[in-house]
């Protein structure tokens, strides 16, 4: 016997591919800052460029299906999914949508993975305490909060001293043309790594949610229509764009050379290939922002604008504690009907 109306259902399944399709929106921004701001590709190209390489990541897990471990990770590694209901998804998904919402009207890039992640735990508190949170899966993705931004910093100050020594003999019109290919392979990394990782949040969220309601029986899987949806919905929300992010990612932290651009787009896909494999959902922003201080950083120090990337930091510790309060009010308004 199903515990929720079918219609009811359908209504959030919607729900969470909106949120996936604000994800793509919200998180435009980390595919494609560094084409844009470097003048590679026209804005235009850029997000179509994105979408097909977000999209296409849903091909890869054909080939690799344990590349979908994130989704685990969200659907049974956050809150005990025997003790997730309709309710505590509804509030999950609120509560994220709302922090993407203010933080992009803001022209702020806070992580929409971790607004999901934090509306989730808020709501599942607020249903069932703390005896249901998950400590092993929320301690390493709070971990990877902290070290997604540094490894990928450190990565891509490590290429682009290794570039720069490989094309040392170049000329400088040589190294220009061979950058801007590399680049662009690099940013197509970035796009299929960055659809990978995020999409699985809300297959996560959508798989947990026919479990909680009986629709899905057996193992605990990602069904082929969800995996294709959600895949589908953030590359549409990535053709949409989100042009104020794009500045303070493309720009405002720091200029880009294509040479920079290469190296944060190579280091930001590394980390999330890896933290895909590993089933952990880190955030694309936090990653592609450490990336980008650290090709800048490897210029001088004094080419990343600081001031930016501390609002930047700021944004950061505040969106799982913002998102949470969020998923919790509204879990509680459900329980009011």
């Amino acid at each position: 016997m199903h515990s929720l109306a079918f219609p009811l259902l359908v209504g959030l399944i919607c729900v969470a591919l909106a949120f996936d399709y604000l994800n793509g929106l919200h998180d435009a921004a980390n595919s494609i800052a560094t084409v844009v701001a470097t003048r590679l590709l026209s804005p235009l190209q850029a997000v179509l460029f994105a979408a097909v390489f977000n999209f296409a990541a849903y091909f890869l897990t054909i080939l690799f299906p344990s590349l979908h471990a994130v989704a685990d990770t969200i659907g049974k590694g956050l809150i005990d999914k025997d003790l997730i209901t309709p309710a505590v998804v509804f509030g999950a998904l609120v509560g994220a949508m709302f922090w993407n919402v203010v933080t992009w009207l803001k022209g702020i890039p806070s992580s929409s993975s971790h607004a999901l992640i934090g509306g989730l735990i808020g709501s599942g508190i607020a249903h069932a305490g703390l005896a249901g949170i998950q400590w092993g899966g929320l301690n390493k993705t709070l971990i990877a909060i902290v070290l997604s931004p540094t490894i990928g910093m450190a990565l891509a100050m490590i290429v682009m001293l290794l570039s720069s020594w490989a094309l040392r003999n170049a000329t400088a019109r040589q190294a220009e043309s061979n950058f801007r290919v590399l680049h662009l392979i690099s940013s197509a990394a970035y796009s299929l790594s960055h659809g990978l990782n995020d999409a699985q949040k809300t297959m996560g969220i959508i798989t947990v949610l026919l479990y909680s309601t009986g629709y899905l029986t057996g193992d605990f899987q990602v069904p082929h229509w969800v995996a294709l949806s959600c895949y589908a919905a953030i590359a549409l929300g990535t053709m949409t764009g989100g042009w104020r992010i794009i500045e303070t990612m493309g720009s405002r932290i720091t200029k880009l050379s294509q040479h920079q651009g290469f190296s944060a787009s190579l280091a930001g896909s590394a980390v999330l290939f890896g933290a895909s494999a590993l089933g952990i959902p880190v955030s694309t922003t936090h990653t592609i922002t450490g990336s980008i201080i650290g090709a800048g950083t490897a210029r001088r120090a004094s080419a990343v604008r600081w001031g930016v990337a501390q609002n930047v930091i700021i944004a950061w510790l505040i969106t799982i504690p913002a998102s949470a309060t969020v998923g919790a009010i509204f879990y509680g308004i459900t329980t009011l009907f």
